[in-house]
């Protein structure tokens, strides 16, 4: 007993100072997170817009950085003491690489912020090596200016640990107190409770969120997902997510939910028909899916500004809905919904690769019935599992940079990296290519690439002199003009776009084919390198149907999504062209509405990211995580405080979300059988 007492007062000794010591390197920590929190907010206002309300973001991107700290308190605390008692100079060491490291982390979260204006989460998780180097050497690398304030601010971490903490003196309550309070936050999720309000931007509310922690919780969801995800196999869930109290276009019918959570009987509703001239042959048709194309700087009542004239021009003439929305928040998603009106699995339908389920698509579906079609693309096809989608789909001709001949012009590598050819090259190609005396109808799909992020496109200097005659034209004041200049590059990109785009319908209307095609062109998503307003502004695009089968013209502010057009376009085909399909579909869309007042009849998930389906649509409401917003009739939104509405967008999302889940654990979208009639073999 006599050697036991001595044992443990040398231990009960050695605690008090790790304990004390821990404190000091922590609280040196804190302070480092404040610094990088300031170059972030200074940084971000520099190189974008210093937001309003600057000191109220300020705050609250401190209370985020202390509710961070305290998350790894306790986790640092126990393993700082148990190496203080092997080695006290261990713990040190060890502790010091470990905050230094996520002060790196820190770093390079931010730099990905500042480039995308959305936090990075688990979404980097779902893209393949060969994607993320692309995407990376492509976005242009990293400038001197970077670098040099890289180092300084790593160098100036790891003074700070080297000094601070021997010179810190800390209350023995408050060394008690920090491992302590950590540990009732997590345990509580009193985290959770501390929100900031709702700024009046989405740059805003997105530069507050502390990087790392917002990067950490979203790898712990991606990697260890809650039991409410994992329970697929409830019976209570098999439901159709639609809310009896909204008014539907369409109210599927689900013949067996439990095999096929998405089947359901086709209700063919052709809204289409009452625009167009009826011909003796199926018309052909081009689908355009732009990078990046927002509604917010797009035709007429662009918050930021219209800066795009030509589309301005074809929306006049055409059925225009100026209150659409895509379905993902990037370029993954859009393949999927719109030709395939198809559910997103996982982390997006894409992300499946060659275990992607048996379905139907538009192009599937057209090709039985006699089309040819085609999908062209100035980048490489294969990014995002696009070409194994496409040749699932038997497309007949898959157009990427690798078909391109000699003689076409690739967008500008600064370094060393590029998308491929730009959008002039790759339209013009498309002219080249397509035979318009054919006798077989085709579908075209056509995905741009210019207006993609680092934005370095060819005549650089023509279009940031058009950028600058176009704010004179818009009537922009001096400071609006100043504004605009820290995303010159992002609208000199819009506007080249928008001048291909001209050129490309100019010589369509030579070609003999031009009064038999119905184009369509729309956004994959909304630009996110240009600040948002708000959350579903990410999603908000334009749909533009233009032909000269048109008979009348209209626009359209009902709201609708991409998942809305492949059912719309073959009920449209099967009504006046008998093309043939099957009794039961698997659409997720209900097809578009064409009403001219805003109303949405639709319920919907969003996926903002591969990892994040987080949006929810239903009637006038927008769900975003625990947010509830009311949309308006410019499809900006407020938000609203109503737990019985989002309690009722909750518990219909979650239908949803569980009915997706099924498709990722083996459950098939449409049986054998129709999948084998209706796809031919490529």
């Amino acid at each position: 007993m006599e050697n036991k007492k001595p044992k443990a007062k040398k231990l009960s000794s050695k605690f008090n100072p790790a304990a004390i010591s821990f404190a000091a390197f922590s609280v040196t920590w804190l302070v480092v997170l404040f610094i990088l929190t300031l170059f972030e907010l200074f940084y971000n206002g520099l190189v974008h817009e210093f937001p309003k309300n600057f000191g109220g973001i300020l705050f609250w991107s401190l209370v985020n950085d202390i509710l961070f700290w305290f998350k790894g308190l306790i986790f640092f605390f126990l393993g700082y003491i148990v190496l203080y008692y092997i080695n006290p100079k261990l713990a040190r060491i060890t502790y010091s690489t470990l905050l230094v490291l996520q002060a790196i982390l820190q770093l390079g979260l931010i730099s990905y912020f500042t480039t995308a204006l959305v936090p990075l989460g688990a979404d980097l998780y779902s893209y393949s090596l060969a994607d993320i180097k692309q995407t990376v050497g492509a976005a242009g690398g990293v400038n001197f200016i970077q670098i040099a304030g890289f180092i300084i601010l790593i160098a100036g971490t790891v003074s700070a640990l080297w000094f601070l903490p021997q010179r810190i003196r800390i209350n023995w309550f408050i060394v008690l107190s920090l491992p302590l309070v950590s540990l009732v936050i997590l345990a509580t999720n009193a985290g959770a409770l501390i929100k900031p309000g709702n700024f009046k931007s989405d740059f805003a509310n997105n530069m507050v969120i502390n990087k790392s922690d917002h990067f950490w919780t979203a790898s712990y969801k991606h990697f260890f997902p809650g039991k409410e995800e994992l329970d697929i196999y409830a019976d209570n869930y098999i439901n159709d997510y639609d809310n009896n109290d909204t008014k539907k276009a369409t109210a599927f019918k689900y013949t067996d939910p439990q095999n096929f959570p998405f089947l359901h009987s086709d209700t063919g509703n052709d809204v289409l028909s009452p625009y167009f001239k009826q011909t003796a042959s199926p018309p052909h048709i081009v689908i355009i899916l732009v990078e990046g194309l927002g509604r917010a700087f797009t035709n007429d009542g662009a918050y930021l500004g219209n800066f795009t004239p030509f589309i301005d021009s074809l929306s006049g003439k055409s059925l225009y809905w100026k209150n659409f929305l895509s379905e993902g928040g990037r370029t993954f998603a859009v393949l999927p919904s719109i030709l395939g009106s198809l559910p997103f699995a996982k982390n997006g339908f894409l992300a499946l690769g060659d275990g992607m389920p048996n379905h139907l698509s538009l192009l599937s579906l057209l090709k039985y019935n006699g089309y040819h079609t085609s999908f062209y693309y100035g980048g490489d096809a294969g990014f995002d599992n696009m070409a194994t989608f496409l040749h699932k789909n038997a497309i007949d001709e898959l157009n990427d940079q690798k078909s391109f001949p000699a003689g076409y012009v690739k967008l500008p590598a600064p370094n060393g990296f590029s998308w491929g050819y730009n959008d002039k090259e790759l339209l013009r190609h498309y002219l080249v290519t397509r035979d318009q005396k054919t006798s077989a109808p085709q579908l075209s799909v056509i995905l741009t690439v210019s207006t993609h992020s680092p934005f370095a496109i060819n005549e650089e200097a023509k279009y940031l002199q058009r950028f600058e005659q176009r704010m004179t034209e818009l009537g922009f004041n001096d400071t609006r003009k100043a504004e605009s200049r820290n995303y010159k590059l992002q609208y000199a990109s819009i506007l080249y776009l928008d001048d291909a785009l001209r050129g490309f319908f100019n010589e369509y209307r030579k070609r003999s084919d031009f009064n038999n095609t119905i184009f369509l062109i729309t956004g994959d998503h909304r630009m996110p390198e240009i600040p948002m307003s708000d959350k579903i502004d990410r999603y908000h695009v334009p749909l533009i149907i233009y032909s000269p089968l048109l008979k009348r013209t209209t626009q359209i502010a009902s709201v609708s999504t991409h998942f809305d057009i492949s059912p719309s376009l073959l009920a449209y085909l099967h009504h006046n062209y008998k093309i043939k399909g099957p009794s039961l579909v698997s659409w997720i869309g209900q097809g578009l509405d064409t009403n001219r007042n805003f109303e949405n009849l639709h319920n919907y998930p969003l996926l903002q990211t591969k990892t994040d389906m987080i949006d929810f649509i239903m009637g006038e409401y927008h769900l975003n995580g625990d947010n509830l917003f009311k949309l308006n009739a410019e499809l900006g939104e407020d938000p609203l405080q109503d737990d019985e509405k989002l309690n009722q967008l909750k518990n219909a999302f979650e239908q949803f979300k569980r009915k997706n889940l099924l498709i990722s654990s083996g459950c098939h979208i449409i049986p054998d059988s129709i999948h084998k009639h209706y796809s031919p073999v490529h």
